[in-house]
């Protein structure tokens, strides 16, 4: 057998790199198998998984240079996909709390950290040390690296990683407002934690002086001014003009880590850049989206396992048990970063009448400590403050303090994991019972998107997925009709080709598409009988395009649909992608709120502007403005809201001023019979080419009749 594998290295620790990444995936794939049979976060089997296998374990694995590349990957990831997904509309509604917790969860920890800190730092110098240094540990010499040494080892609690936000995220209550208030909190209590890292190390080097802070102050000023307005600037341009979907996944990964170096290069921690990069593109990746998709998968089926594996191989459990110093440390770290952490959880929970699942959540993803944490220790358990009689450094914190430091990690990443998983459990039982109050029928629906020309295909999806509510397990519905009377087995390829398409770009989205090619005697009729055989409850078309110069503006096709069916009908043409749009402008027609489609249509321009992260000015009469507010009141609109009168139909035209590069117009029209409908919208299809025509827009035609309307005879 030995001279049948003679050629492969199978020495411990394993250093064939295709031998170690198999063995690695094969963690991830068989972790969260195992551990969700028991119901125990994934997450705490990674980090025990890199613990057994490590070097301080049964030594298989190595911590090389590889686990250190994909573990700092992995931790960019995290943060960067924390203020990727935060709702920003939400945090700003909460932001008071945000603050206020961010504050807490950094003055507890430093507070009860100092005390303890100081008596824990001062019995484990006497002892590591020995007894010629106790006279020297009681000097003012002594007594000054002692006090910026508890008030390091202070900021290390307070600081805190989220470890367990990929359980938020499997759960889906990345939106519930305890998971922004605590990304935001920990932002702040994390930016605090690593700007007072870095004045405690100058003080213990002597380096603190007026260069210092001023050098400190305009880096960190010159680092936040690229993040937050050069690179939405450079994501605005590229996402308008790229539609290729992996040279967008790079260059958003591109950004990540290049916001990452320069936190580094302002003298921050990389992790905030990355999570800086992560709001400045929050808007420009609609939550269901093709990207967001590959963003996620990637993050969580790679990167994110090797940095929880690579944090398991860091604790030595023969250390820990080896003497009765680390013991005592890990014990005292341990108990003061939990208690202090939850007090802070406590009091913001209490304080803002929050749930006790959503303080519980606070709690869980915010009581892991990790990068910070190790960063701190490894710069503490580097900087030489004096020597022993013997010649021995002494450090400000020695290895007792190091080792307790991981045994604190891994107790609280425990901690953490198994208080995010209860309450995400909770959390997501309130939302169901919520959504449970609307009625089945309200949750279906059915979406139509009848495809002909390739070039409109991507934006006529991307505008289906948004529409779609998220709680309906219903598959889009693509259609192609081809008519029976000219070349039917050419266009019926063409049109499967369209259809296999549409279901590629649905899939990147998990979303299905449910593909349907027929024959017919023309298509306005093939798509009324594919309405009715399949119970569609919308239309999502693109915008005829003029053949004649006799061709109406929307088409025949569109006109007859309108004729014939009662279900809501949405017209697009797409100038940009719509995750560049910066606000979408409603035109509301007087009475619309009197005809059965109104909440539903201002359902699905809710789902819109929520997905990208658009703010929305409402036009109306003022009666139908009073009745729009009702609906953002009761329905927690969730995104900036304004609303303007248009008195008149007529004045049609005031918007020209209003609609600007970056809107998208939504007009909502009116079929003739209806309530709302005035003779003035005639005029719009003119108006809409004429000077719209460089504009993103929809024209939508609401539910406006009952179901049991007879329409068969404008059938053509």
């Amino acid at each position: 057998m030995d001279v049948l594998f003679s050629h492969i290295d199978l020495s411990l620790p394993l250093s064939n790199p295709i031998l170690i990444f198999s063995l690695v995936l094969f963690i991830i794939l068989l972790i969260p198998i195992f551990f969700n049979r028991f119901k125990i976060p994934p997450i705490i089997g990674l980090i025990l998984a890199g613990l057994v296998l490590g070097e301080h374990g049964l030594n298989i694995l190595s911590r090389d240079e590889s686990f250190r590349l994909f573990g700092a990957v992995g931790l960019l990831y995290i943060m960067f996909l924390a203020g990727l997904e935060m709702d920003l509309s939400d945090f700003k509604k909460n932001r008071k709390v945000g603050i206020f917790f961010g504050l807490a969860t950094f003055l507890m920890p430093m507070a009860l950290g100092s005390v303890s800190g100081y008596f824990l730092l001062d019995y484990l110098w006497g002892k590591s040390v020995g007894d010629s240094t106790v006279e020297w540990s009681n000097s003012i010499v002594g007594n000054y690296y002692l006090y910026i040494t508890s008030i390091l080892l202070a900021s290390m609690y307070a600081s805190h990683t989220l470890i367990s936000y990929p359980i938020v995220g499997r759960f889906g209550v990345a939106k519930n407002r305890s998971v922004s208030i605590t990304i935001g909190g920990t932002m702040i209590t994390t930016t605090l934690s690593l700007l007072l890292l870095a004045v405690i190390v100058s003080m213990a080097k002597g380096q603190v002086n007026s260069g210092f802070w001023i050098k400190l102050v305009v880096s960190i000023l010159v680092f936040a001014a690229v993040v937050m307005l050069a690179f939405p600037k450079l994501a605005e341009h590229f996402f308008k003009y790229t539609e290729d979907s992996i040279l967008q996944y790079i260059f958003v990964l591109a950004m990540v880590f290049l916001g990452g170096f320069l936190a580094e290069l302002a003298g921050l921690e990389p992790i905030i850049g990355a999570f800086m990069v992560g709001l400045a593109l929050n808007r420009f990746i609609p939550r269901i989206s093709p990207l967001m998709n590959r963003l996620d998968f990637v993050g969580n089926a790679l990167f994110i396992p090797f940095f929880l594996i690579g944090v398991g191989m860091l604790i030595d459990l023969h250390v820990v048990f080896s003497g009765f110093d680390t013991l005592i440390a890990a014990f005292v770290m341990s108990a003061v970063a939990t208690l202090s952490k939850y007090l802070a959880a406590v009091v913001t929970q209490r304080r803002f009448s929050m749930t006790k699942a959503e303080g519980m959540m606070i709690f869980g993803l915010s009581n892991s400590q990790a990068a910070a944490t190790l960063a701190a220790v490894m710069i503490g358990h580097e900087i030489v403050v004096g020597h022993t009689a013997e010649g021995l450094p002494i450090t400000l914190f020695n290895d007792a303090v190091l080792n307790g430091t991981v045994v604190m990690i891994l107790a609280t990443c425990i901690i953490s994991s198994l208080a995010t998983e209860h309450a995400a459990r909770q959390l997501a039982v309130q939302a169901d019972h919520i959504d449970n109050e609307m009625t089945e029928e309200k949750l279906v629906d059915r979406i139509l998107i009848p495809l002909y020309n390739p070039d409109t295909l991507n934006s006529l999806m991307d505008l289906a997925v948004l529409l779609k509510v998220n709680k309906s397990k219903e598959p889009l519905y693509a259609v192609n009709v081809s008519n029976d009377t000219k070349d039917g087995t050419g266009s019926l390829a063409r049109g499967k080709k369209l259809l296999e398409r549409a279901a590629r770009i649905a899939s990147a989205t998990d979303n299905t598409v449910r593909m349907i090619s027929r024959y017919d005697a023309n298509v306005t009729s093939g798509i009324i009988h594919t309405i009715k055989e399949n119970s569609i409850t919308e239309v999502v078309m693109g915008l005829h395009h003029k053949t004649h110069f006799a061709d109406s503006f929307f088409g025949a096709k569109t006109e007859n649909l309108l004729k014939a069916t009662n279900q809501m009908i949405l017209i697009s043409k797409s100038v940009q992608p719509l995750s560049t749009i910066k606000r979408v402008v409603v035109a509301v027609p007087a009475k619309a709120e009197y005809e059965n489609g109104f909440v539903k249509w201002y359902d699905r321009v809710k789902n819109i502007s929520k997905q990208i992260g658009a703010t929305v000015s409402f036009f109306a009469h003022p009666d139908t403005l009073e009745q729009i507010k009702i609906l953002a009141r009761r329905n927690k609109f969730g995104v900036a809201t304004k609303f303007e009168v248009l008195d008149d139909w007529d004045d049609f035209l005031m918007l020209t001023r209003e609609v600007g590069d970056n809107d998208l117009l939504v007009v909502v029209s009116s079929r003739k019979t209806a309530i709302s409908y005035n003779p003035a919208m005639d005029k719009l299809p003119l108006q809409l080419s004429k000077y719209f025509a460089s504009n993103s827009f929809i024209v939508l035609y609401p539910d406006q009749f009952d179901e049991n309307t007879n329409t068969t005879s404008y059938m053509v």
